[in-house]
């Protein structure tokens, strides 16, 4: 890994400490610019809300097992 890769990684140490979900995997879809964040694996939701932002909240239970992000890329972080 490239050093300024390493960077942009370390730069968002501070972020992912924060996220209250101690496990967490991800998976980018390029193509279709789509993110999806899981939080628990293996995860079988049964139940999914999509927000006025296009984001998708998927349940197991309810609870909050992942969250997929669409149109990923185009998100800003909003301080």
């Amino acid at each position: 890994m490239a050093v300024a890769e390493l960077k942009k990684v370390i730069n968002i140490i501070p972020q992912l400490l924060d996220i209250p979900y101690k496990n967490m995997w991800y998976t980018y879809d390029e193509k279709a610019d789509v993110l999806y964040l899981n939080f628990k694996k293996p995860s079988h939701a049964d139940n999914s809300v999509l927000t006025e932002d296009d984001i998708i909240i998927r349940y197991e239970e309810g609870k909050v097992i992942g969250i997929t992000v669409i149109n990923a890329s185009k998100r800003k972080l909003k301080v």
